[in-house]
């Protein structure tokens, strides 16, 4: 594990850190930035490539319990010159840089899932820590992976990546245009229910045991007009309370929850 003091901002790998975090990209090739030995922890649990872990000078004893690759760079450096690159309003003594998995359309509709596929269809949600809990609501009930659509915020986001407690780095997350997803949907035999507050089947009552994909739209106005009239169906979520409408990461996990719960048992 080859160590190398650094002591300037300029730092080359410093400077793609920060540029990492600062601009998440969804680029073929391009790296994501992680803060926080838990989540180099998942990644490597992942099996990501760790391409340099940066680490604050007294944190040998998290550098060892991470079992971080002997081929990984690791750069040590002092806690202010760490900070000044992450994101997070309370610094991690540990952040890396690494090689992201690719995912295709055979990862989230291939026929060899244990069950028909389960898909989130996210229509211009904004919000990253929306995004990551939704990621980990999908890790958590099975789902086989989610669609991004443009306008909807990156999944290499910090707080995304946060957010889903390293289930981004194990739940195929892929980006696409309206016309793509619709059409590979289709030809799966994917059944596509929008989410909607009114003039809805409730959850409960509707298929979701079959192959779905579930639309959830932005955290203003939910699924846009135009893209919930190429729906099947739409599907709601009653609410016996005074509440018009669910935060969309909500909406999602408990239809992700009904989904899994109509899946139990079935082959």
């Amino acid at each position: 594990m080859p160590v190398r003091i650094v002591q300037s901002k300029q730092n080359a790998r410093v400077k793609e850190l920060r540029r990492a975090l600062a601009h998440p990209s969804r680029e073929p090739g391009g790296l994501i930035g992680i803060e926080g030995p838990n989540l180099v922890a998942e990644a490597l649990r992942a099996r990501l490539h760790i391409h340099c872990v940066f680490a604050a000078h007294g944190t040998d004893q998290h550098l060892e319990a991470l079992g971080v690759s002997a081929a990984t760079d690791v750069l040590v450096m002092s806690s202010e010159l760490l900070a000044s690159s992450l994101a997070t309003e309370t610094p991690q003594p540990i952040a890396a840089l690494v090689e992201p998995p690719r995912w295709d359309w055979n990862h989230l509709l291939d026929s060899q899932h244990v069950h028909a596929p389960l898909v989130v269809v996210l229509a211009g949600l904004q919000d990253p820590g929306n995004l990551g809990a939704i990621v980990r609501s999908a890790e958590a009930f099975g789902a086989s992976g989610i669609i991004c659509l443009p306008g909807t915020v990156s999944e290499w986001n910090p707080k995304a990546v946060r957010a889903s407690a390293g289930s981004v780095f194990r739940v195929p997350v892929m980006a696409t245009g309206v016309n793509q997803c619709f059409i590979r949907l289709r030809e799966a035999g994917v059944t596509i229910l929008s989410t909607a507050v009114r003039a809805a089947r409730p959850a409960h009552d509707a298929d979701l045991a079959g192959p779905v994909a579930l639309l959830i739209g932005g955290e203003g106005g939910g699924v846009p007009r135009d893209l919930a009239s190429r729906a099947d169906a739409a599907v709601t979520v009653p609410c016996p309370g005074p509440v018009e409408s669910l935060n969309a990461a909500v909406a999602a996990g408990v239809l992700l929850y009904e989904a899994s719960r109509q899946r139990e048992g079935r082959p």
